[in-house]
């Protein structure tokens, strides 16, 4: 076992020393990530006013301008603001998370930094995963839905037409991709929690019904209170619970069927060794 830990132990004030230069470099690169984001912040922002273009097309309504407003005069420019902090932190996220790891892997054996590395690449695939689900599909289905109360005046009818703050806009499709991102991390952190043997397939099964009124409740909270985005969210979240119990099952069967290696290997160690021939007399 001497040979499973590659560092030697070190003082409080060496790690503290580590820490904060891991510290350093995700913060350095989160600013460098967010002053560049910064910069084009406006062509970013239309680039997230896509998926309401699109669903105006969607809507049918050939009249209908794509316009956003803004009704304080500070409030456009603190929108860029949470733009770059927003895409400062997912271009930057590889680089904090590579930072973190550099600081725990010291401190895990070699068989546990071999099983941690698939899902620190896992998790930002995932996310994005859940990002793009997002902007391709539940943010332009949710600006269909509130496009559709719309009234287009005429014949004593008042005209009433959507026009989205750009604060209001840029956080609805935040917290959707932060909401859709956090739920896709659920076979990761299903399947971490079944190798540390805090689960089990078959607990998770039993409490199925369960989850499925969780991920109803949470998705009544991280959603806005529109009946798509909230379906929208607890529908993927049932089925990435599936995906887990079936992760979990997998990470079962792995120990299984190392533990019935191990016993193999100690039983062959254990038997005597005979000759198949006796030596002539």
């Amino acid at each position: 076992m001497s040979g499973d830990i590659e560092d030697t132990p070190q003082p409080l004030i060496a790690h503290l020393i580590e820490l904060r230069n891991r510290l350093m470099w995700a913060i350095g690169g989160f600013m460098i990530a967010f002053i560049v984001c910064f910069m084009f912040a406006k062509q970013l922002f239309n680039v997230l006013v896509q998926p309401f273009i699109w669903a105006v097309g969607w809507s049918g309504i050939a009249s209908r301008k794509i316009e956003l407003i803004y009704t304080a005069p500070q409030e456009f420019f603190f929108t860029q603001v949470k733009i770059g902090m927003f895409g400062g932190l997912v271009l930057a996220f590889p680089l904090i998370a590579a930072q973190l790891y550099k600081f725990v892997a010291p401190g895990l054996y070699k068989n546990e930094r071999s099983a941690f590395l698939p899902f620190l690449v896992a998790s930002p695939i995932l996310f994005m995963l859940g990002a793009a689900l997002v902007y391709f599909f539940f943010t332009p289905m949710v600006m269909l839905f509130f496009l559709s109360m719309e009234q287009q005046g005429g014949n004593g009818e008042a005209s009433i037409q959507l026009l989205p703050k750009v604060s209001e806009y840029l956080g609805l499709i935040m917290t959707l991709i932060f909401a859709f991102g956090l739920v896709f991390q659920l076979p990761v952190v299903t399947t971490l929690m079944a190798r540390a043997g805090l689960v089990t397939s078959a607990g998770l099964a039993d409490k199925r019904k369960y989850a499925i009124v969780a991920a109803f409740i949470a998705a009544a909270i991280l959603t806005p209170p529109d009946p798509v985005s909230q379906i929208g969210l607890a529908l993927p979240t049932i089925l990435l619970y599936e995906i887990g119990i079936y992760c979990a099952r997998f990470v079962e069967r792995q120990r299984a069927q190392a533990k019935a290696g191990a016993a193999v290997g100690e039983a062959e160690t254990a038997a005597p060794v005979t000759p198949d021939d006796k030596p002539a007399a």
